[in-house]
């Protein structure tokens, strides 16, 4: 690389090996006006993931603003994402993981334009679309913009609004709290201590594909989504500095709470009037057969 990055793309994965390729190719086919590095920190993968990147490495012209990184263990999302964090040289950073996928090449070139020209912003995201388990993509169906959306007490109101692979902030956050290692949502988590130091700004165009029901917590059922989002709150809360905002999280936490309990309730109910029916079926069954060998 002739000079330090503008950009640097964090690219973490595990377990990607049918979609990584594709999540690579919409980084390589940016179109710039300045530097930029893509960081791929593979998490172990039990798959084919490493023979894939180092295939596209291989053949891919311009190798030296790739950096890859395969980790002999296993470290787990947040730990891999602050390290692959720590590699970044950029002086602003886009995140994309490795099972979703850029589509507008021009998509870099628009978010550095305008955070350059808007220096009391501090990231910007984008529209996305959704690619379904069945193929067929579709509108986002799992966000919702407020129209209020660009402060920091918009995020901690309305929770998470913003798709990880539309992001592109500033790189000014020096060190990550302790807790963010520890959270199992660091998404929302970043974009709260980034919303300390600047407004966050929505861009409304398509510029990429979140697949949907492949993640880790897009796979998660209901209940466990539910205690994730309430260790997530707990995490920020501990490490806010704005007592406004503290306040506000504390609404959100109770109101999950009081969420997760009814969850949980009509769960255990479920549960025990499936049991109850199986017992049924089964005495019934007894029952029937003890009649038929009466005969």
């Amino acid at each position: 690389m002739s000079q330090k990055p503008k950009i640097s793309a964090i690219m973490t994965t595990y377990g990607h090996e049918k979609f990584i390729r594709q999540a690579i190719e919409g980084i390589l086919i940016q179109e710039c006006e300045f530097e930029v590095e893509l960081i791929i920190a593979n998490d172990c993968s039990p798959d084919r993931s490493d023979e894939i990147i180092k295939d596209i490495l291989e053949n891919h012209p311009n190798k030296s603003w790739i950096k890859y990184f395969r980790h002999e263990k296993n470290l787990g999302s947040m730990s891999n994402f602050l390290f692959a964090l720590k590699e970044c040289k950029g002086e602003f950073i886009a995140l994309c993981e490795g099972d979703d996928y850029w589509t507008d090449p021009l998509k870099l070139q628009k978010q550095i334009d305008f955070l350059d020209e808007n220096p009391d912003y501090v990231a910007c995201f984008h529209k996305i679309e959704i690619l379904k388990t069945d193929g067929t993509i579709v509108k986002d169906f799992i966000t919702n913009v407020p129209e209020n959306h660009e402060t920091l007490e918009a995020l901690a109101e309305f929770g998470n609004y913003i798709h990880t692979p539309s992001v592109v902030f500033k790189n000014n956050i020096i060190e990550l709290p302790f807790e963010f290692k520890l959270t199992p949502i660091g998404d929302y988590f970043l974009y709260i201590m980034l919303a300390e130091h600047g407004k966050f700004k929505y861009i409304e165009e398509v510029m990429a594909v979140y697949r949907h029901g492949v993640g880790i917590l897009s796979a998660d059922d209901s209940i466990l989504k539910s205690k994730k989002w309430i260790d997530c709150l707990v995490l920020i809360i501990s490490c806010c500095k704005n007592q406004e905002i503290k306040r506000i999280l504390y609404k959100r936490y109770k109101i999950s709470i009081e969420g997760l309990y009814r969850n949980t309730l009509k769960e255990k109910k479920e549960s025990f009037f499936q049991t109850i029916r199986k017992k049924a079926k089964k005495i019934k069954n007894r029952i029937m057969l003890q009649i038929l060998n009466s005969k």
